[in-house]
């Protein structure tokens, strides 16, 4: 895999926190009493968080505000990320590894900015990133657009052919891919039921990041 220029979501694909994630949406909509739809998770995943909370409050008639489901999952996951969130199995060795390569890497997440940041910092890695992109600031979720790999693209002034995302979203990465980007598929537990469709579609595809540092 030859780059200068890497984009890196972060729950699921750096960071162990998807499971997180899918409590969380179902917590909502229980306390809410609703009940989730078979589809609600490959709904929500690649949506920002702001969207996922406008779906939710659309698509389940919530007698609420999507703000007030945003700060409902603020308050869930402020505390995970502040002391509990961990990288997973590989990852800090293969950022290690591209800084001494002299990669670029930027974050392309579809959580909010103080959560990201709270996460990176917990997880020890913040310091391997030029920057942070979110849903939010791009305008638009990643399974509807490309706009935030293509934000993180130009700010580390990179081009489709020198750049690589890593993502563990079937959605998020059949968006990179019609758009044209190189994409690496990273295994994740809760994409578990797409996972031969992300081999099948990502240029490259790994189960863990240990692959990528043993090789």
């Amino acid at each position: 895999m030859r780059l200068t220029c890497a984009i890196f979501d972060m729950d699921g694909t750096l960071l162990d926190s998807m499971w997180k994630w899918d409590d969380l949406g179902f917590e909502i909509l229980r306390r809410h009493d609703r009940e989730a739809r078979p589809d609600f998770r490959d709904k929500t995943v690649p949506m920002g968080m702001r969207s996922a909370a406008e779906y939710c409050v659309e698509a389940y008639d919530l007698p609420c505000i999507a703000e007030d489901i945003v700060e409902e999952m603020h308050q869930c996951m402020t505390g995970f990320y502040e002391n509990e969130v961990k990288c997973k199995p590989g990852v800090e060795k293969f950022l290690a590894i591209l800084k001494m390569e002299g990669v670029s890497m930027y974050i392309a997440s579809a959580s909010d900015r103080p959560l990201v940041e709270a996460a990176l910092r917990t997880a020890g890695i913040a310091h391997y990133f030029k920057g942070i992109i979110t849903c939010a600031e791009a305008g638009a979720g990643k399974g509807d657009s490309p706009k935030i790999y293509e934000y993180a693209m130009k700010r580390l002034q990179g081009n489709k052919l020198n750049t690589v995302i890593f993502e563990d979203s079937w959605a998020a990465i059949r968006t990179a891919k019609e758009a044209g980007f190189r994409v690496a598929g990273i295994y994740d537990k809760s994409m578990d039921s797409h996972w031969e469709e992300i081999k099948a579609l990502a240029d490259y595809a790994y189960e863990s990041f240990e692959e990528l540092t043993e090789s």
